[in-house]
């Protein structure tokens, strides 16, 4: 498989590339400072896949045909988006990465006739409403940080998330003769890069302001790509659950934290 990862050199990013490398998966990593290559290109040593280095700013990603460029280099399989400002460029770039420039890729993946995965690394608190498995006081701690702390972030996260589910619900009304596509939205609650415990809460959990490692979310992002069954939205945190177990679970079980939102409403509004 081809996977183009975008954002190759986040936190997430450099865990995961390993791990898809270790399937014999080919990855072409996404980066916007030639300075990183090196290191980038250190972790496929030794692996099973080949890995490649494409220096390209997401910021200059400015329409769908931008995205469909990059496409058209890497031909991949798999797109995932690990991808992000960082808080970087100050709003404007916020909305310029998180928002408009994944909702290219989404465009552009969507459309493909060689893509068949979309990842989103999103976060948990990316929502309107609260759900009904999560306490007020942890409901409300979300609503601080997307009204308060992040807001840019948080409208951008929401803008690409909900069209990222309206696109996902469109691709599902086509011929069925279209071949399967995952739409894959995970949503890690607050990161931290403490070693992986390998032990999860997934699908959904009542946790708002839980945490969650990086290198877990690599391990559960590479878990997830490597199915045939996954998609929707899956939130994150640590917990008492082996992964591979939650990753099962949530796969067989259809588990959709996207429950409680408005589907329709998003569909209609980016289709109307």
């Amino acid at each position: 498989m081809q996977v183009l990862l975008l954002g190759g050199h986040g936190k997430v990013a450099l865990h995961l590339t390993p791990l898809l490398l270790n399937r014999a998966w080919n990855v072409t990593s996404v980066i916007r400072n030639p300075d990183h290559e090196t290191e980038i290109l250190a972790l496929g040593k030794g692996r099973k896949g080949n890995l490649n280095v494409l220096i390209s700013s997401l910021a200059d990603v400015k329409s769908a045909a931008d995205a469909q460029q990059i496409l058209n280099t890497v031909m991949p399989d798999y797109v995932v988006w690990s991808a992000g400002a960082g808080g970087k460029g100050g709003p404007t770039n916020t909305i310029a990465i998180d928002q408009e420039a994944a909702k290219h890729f989404m465009t552009a993946s969507f459309a493909s006739t060689s893509v068949t995965k979309f990842l989103m690394v999103s976060y948990l608190g990316s929502r309107k409403n609260q759900p009904h498995w999560m306490p007020d006081d942890q409901w409300a701690g979300i609503v601080r940080t997307n009204t308060e702390i992040l807001p840019t972030y948080a409208k951008a996260k929401q803008e690409a998330d909900e069209y990222m589910t309206a696109l996902a619900f469109m691709r599902k009304k086509e011929p069925a003769a279209t071949r399967p596509f995952q739409a894959i939205n995970l949503r890690p609650g607050i990161l931290t890069d403490e070693p992986a415990t390998r032990k999860v809460e997934l699908g959904v959990t009542p946790k708002g302001r839980g945490s969650v490692t990086r290198e877990d979310v690599a391990i559960v992002a590479d878990l997830l790509l490597a199915r045939a069954d996954t998609e929707g939205w899956i939130d994150l945190v640590n917990g008492e659950e082996k992964v591979e177990e939650a990753v099962e679970r949530v796969a067989k079980g259809k588990i959709d934290a996207v429950e409680g939102e408005d589907v329709e409403g998003m569909v209609k509004r980016f289709f109307p």
